[in-house]
């Protein structure tokens, strides 16, 4: 009599071919492609612009101020004679490495924190939400004021300010997804055979709702371009020499009438980082079948 042998196990699929099985997804969508575009052309920009710049960001020149475009200056100069060119390929690299650096952390911290709470529920979890909407319901720019004029700027100031603000709505979404899991099967299977909460996080909470975490990093990286180029806007972000778009936009906006393409470049090149990475969030969310518009239980 032939032993009856077990089905075999469906293969799973490896990380290599979830990510390739992704990006093909997301560059089917016109979206997609055009976010992704946007978004590798500003990083490459961002990397190789010191080898590309025509001239040198400081140089300051009383007889060019305010040229229009010409075969010398392609984007023309500003009111101190500086090369527009320049400084907006310039532009991006503090903005764009500060939140690459801010919105892991971001994710990671409040992450873990309301994934944790969607576990354990209870006070905590009933206490510790009412702080964060105690704290979303105030205006994010006077907090973030409030810590970088008592802490001063910089971007040692910069990073954890933006990880910390940005982290907290962060918790929300991660409550809201570790509540669809938490009461799988799996977990429960988890539970029964006495895994810690940690154990659990690791094991069955956080595999399950890392598409919702990567989606929702990608979103608050585009926030947090904003906040920063918002606050070299206002002076407490990069200082003057150093080339930031929010900064060639505050210095500029005086000059606008009559010479508009000194903040014209710098306002088209932030946007379209923006605009790259909305898209590209969008598309990521189709693509791993995230629902952005599901509200977080109370």
């Amino acid at each position: 009599m032939s032993a009856v042998l077990p089905p075999a196990a469906a293969p799973r699929t490896s990380r290599g071919a979830r990510l390739r099985e992704v990006l093909r997804d997301m560059l089917s969508r016109p979206s997609g492609a055009v976010g992704l575009f946007l978004v590798s052309l500003h990083l490459l920009v961002a990397i190789t612009s010191p080898w590309l710049v025509p001239h040198d960001f400081k140089a300051i020149s009383a007889t060019l101020i305010l040229v229009p475009p010409d075969a010398a200056h392609w984007f023309g100069t500003d009111q101190l004679g500086r090369d527009v060119l320049t400084r907006t390929l310039l532009g991006g690299r503090e903005a764009i490495l500060v939140t690459l650096v801010a919105t892991p952390l971001a994710v990671a911290w409040g992450g873990f924190l309301g994934i944790y709470l969607g576990l354990v529920g209870g006070r905590l979890d009933d206490v510790l939400m009412r702080v964060v909407d105690a704290f979303l319901a105030l205006p994010w720019i006077l907090k973030m004021l409030l810590l970088i004029v008592t802490f001063g700027t910089g971007i040692g100031v910069l990073i954890p300010t933006l990880a910390v603000f940005y982290g907290i709505p962060v918790i929300r979404i991660a409550r809201a997804a570790a509540h669809n899991v938490v009461a799988r099967d799996y977990v429960l299977a988890a539970r029964a055979r006495g895994h810690g909460r940690f154990s659990i996080i690791a094991n069955e909470l956080f595999p399950n709702v890392l598409d919702a975490l990567m989606v929702e990093g990608a979103m608050r990286w585009s926030w947090m371009l904003l906040a920063f180029s918002s606050l070299s806007f206002l002076g407490f972000g990069v200082s003057p020499p150093t080339p930031d778009w929010g900064l060639m936009i505050a210095d500029s906006r005086s000059f606008l009438p009559i010479a508009p393409w000194a903040g014209l470049y710098p306002i088209v090149a932030l946007s379209s980082l923006i605009i790259g990475i909305n898209l590209t969030a969008d598309a990521l969310a189709k693509a791993l079948g995230v629902d952005r518009a599901q509200k977080a239980p109370i």
